[in-house]
């Protein structure tokens, strides 16, 4: 197993149109994504964010290098639509998570 975190960060003024991004385009998106086994998106509260907020994608894939495949194709089409859509209104961090225990 192999795990991908990649967090959105998305300034105040631009939310209404990321939120509706996130619900027409980033689910369907993620939905046809052949490597993945299993995904959560989630919504990220902070109490130390109040300048925008934050979404997270959890991406886990059979194996690291279904992984990486992903990350130096996928990932790199995914963050072009959305830069090419928001500028610098959405910021885009990747991370990735090697498990050293698991239970599923």
């Amino acid at each position: 197993m192999s795990v991908l975190s990649i967090t959105f960060h998305c300034v105040k003024t631009s939310l209404d149109e990321w939120e509706n991004y996130v619900d027409e385009t980033l689910v369907l998106m993620t939905e046809n994504l052949m490597d993945v086994d299993k995904y959560i998106l989630s919504e990220v509260h902070s109490d130390f964010i109040d300048e925008g907020k934050n979404y997270n994608l959890l991406l886990i894939f059979d194996d690291e290098e279904k992984r990486t495949e992903f990350m130096e194709s996928e990932l790199l089409n995914i963050t072009e639509r959305i830069e090419t859509k928001f500028g610098q209104d959405v910021m885009i961090f990747n991370t990735s998570l090697n498990p050293k225990k698991k239970k599923f």
